[in-house]
């Protein structure tokens, strides 16, 4: 799958849009907020190398955790795309999903003292969408070449990550609550969309006489 130039664009469109690196500004800034400036920049890198790692490790070794349960990618087109239908549904009514993060894990998370890998990092940034959708689009990449730009595409990720969470109080200021939800349903719509591609390619696969004309 990963072989081509617009597989490349697609891969990383679709990361971006599930990882939504600015839907996660409102939750960075009330967990840091009263810490100094350094310790909120340590909990920026931190979400952003949490990502960048979480989401490498699942494309590099998606092929291998499939063999390995004996799961066939059809099956798990279909299921991580019904999973980030129910993500992109949220994101359409700008709150956060129980997929991503439970009420539980939130109280907890205003305990911690640092919250760059829990639950900034996972599950919220790479959570089973973003993973799912790592994991999907590595079937098939086995060139170097492949596997390599893929990579690149996760580093890519994590660094808007960073960027984005490091200048999170400027783009929250500048867009505010009602920039940030618009931005939220856009990448609800885009997701909603890879989600629909994922199960129809799936079901395509499974029964290709439905693809037949």
């Amino acid at each position: 799958m990963m072989e081509q130039w617009n597989d490349y664009v697609r891969f990383l469109a679709a990361l971006f849009a599930i990882v939504n690196p600015i839907g996660a500004i409102p939750l960075f800034v009330s967990l840091t907020s009263g810490q100094p400036a350094g310790l909120r920049r340590r909990a920026a890198v931190a979400a952003a190398m949490t990502t960048g790692c979480v989401l490498t490790a699942s494309f590099l070794a998606g092929e291998w955790v499939l063999r390995l349960f004996g799961i066939g990618v059809p099956y798990f087109q279909i299921g991580g795309g019904l999973l980030l239908i129910l993500v992109a549904i949220s994101m359409f009514h700008a709150r956060y999903s129980r997929a991503k993060q439970t009420p539980e894990e939130s109280r907890q998370a205003e305990e911690q003292e640092s919250v760059g890998v829990v639950p900034l990092g996972t599950p919220l940034l790479a959570g089973p969408g973003a993973i799912s959708t790592a994991i999907i689009y590595s079937h098939g990449t086995t060139t170097w070449t492949g596997r390599a730009a893929g990579t690149v595409i996760c580093v890519a990720i994590a660094v808007a990550v960073w960027l984005i969470l490091r200048l999170a109080d400027t783009i929250s200021g500048r867009l505010g609550p009602t920039g940030i939800n618009i931005i939220n349903r856009l990448m609800g719509l885009i997701l909603a969309a890879v989600a629909v591609k994922f199960i129809a390619d799936g079901i395509g696969q499974i029964f290709p006489i439905l693809t037949t004309q």
